[in-house]
């Protein structure tokens, strides 16, 4: 449970620490990505040279495809989820990207399972939560809203990243599969700066901190935390915990950053979060694995 609250501190710090950084989003994105690939990299061409080889040369390719893919994927949804946190508020997009569990189960659909009809439930909630929440930004500004559509594409990006990740991490260890993932997702984000104009340096110190405590936090320290949990709480509860998240960022986008969502879209974050939340208890059956939100 220690493991676990620290967890849930970390993640919830990072849209907060975006939405404070002044760097662009999709460079925070890349340096994200890159530093963290950085620090696992030493230790897996050390422990895991001969699965890495295997990946490249030998039975695990296809492993690494799905790798590859994974990263694809995961850099669509840092593209357009780190964007959205200086869009609109925290906790709006905290709580639309939390969407991921909906997205995943609809795509089992499209897979070919049925889906419990408790989950059909859980999703209909969860929609309703996201159009009222969305609706309260209409009158607020056109840039809350894009900031919002944004947030969502973010849950459905993080959605084909954890179905591809489960492929990838059938026959590869974690630390393989992360430092082929963030790699790739390293590697499309920076190209896309540059392509884009993207200025990836001469930030203030406080911005270089609030990057380095996004890498140590959320992308290391928490992820690390919740599959240490693994061993000794079960998926659904780990999945169920993640949703703290959702209240966890609005609070410190709060006392920190002074950031209050418009009244009116309570309603539809609290419906969010209750469907997210119906998802996952009743994916327990239909799903062999609940998914895990992705920040």
């Amino acid at each position: 449970m220690a493991a676990v609250g620290l967890a849930v501190a970390s993640v919830s710090s990072s849209a907060p620490l975006i939405a404070y950084a002044a760097a662009p989003a999709l460079a925070i994105a890349f340096w994200r990505t890159f530093l963290a690939a950085g620090v696992l990299g030493p230790f897996a061409l050390v422990r895991r040279r001969a699965e890495l080889r295997d990946m490249v040369t030998g039975d695990r390719r296809r492993e690494a495809r799905y790798s590859v893919l994974a990263g694809l994927a995961l850099a669509v949804h840092f593209a357009t989820w780190m964007p959205s946190a200086q869009l609109t508020s925290v906790a709006t997009a905290t709580a639309l990207v939390a969407t991921q569990p909906v997205w995943q189960g609809l795509l089992a659909l499209a897979q070919g399972r049925r889906l419990r009809p408790v989950m059909w439930l859980g999703i209909g909630i969860a929609v309703a939560g996201a159009v009222l929440a969305t609706g309260a930004d209409l009158g607020t500004s056109s840039r809350a809203i894009v900031g919002d559509l944004l947030a969502l594409a973010g849950g459905m990006a993080a959605a084909v990243y954890t179905g591809l990740g489960e492929r990838a991490r059938a026959a590869l260890s974690t630390t393989s599969y992360t430092l082929v993932c963030y790699s790739v997702c390293a590697a499309v984000l920076l190209v896309v700066c540059l392509v884009g104009g993207v200025r990836l340096g001469g930030y203030e110190q406080s911005t270089w901190l609030a990057i380095l405590g996004i890498v140590a936090g959320a992308q290391l320290l928490g992820h690390s935390m919740f599959n240490y949990a693994l061993h000794k709480i079960s998926a659904t509860t780990v999945s169920m915990l993640i949703l703290l998240e959702v209240p966890g960022s609005a609070v410190i986008a709060w006392l920190w950053l002074g950031q209050v969502p418009p009244a009116a879209a309570y309603p539809g974050l609290a419906l969010l979060v209750v469907g997210v939340a119906v998802v996952v208890l009743g994916s327990t059956r239909a799903l062999r694995r609940p998914p895990e939100p992705v920040v």
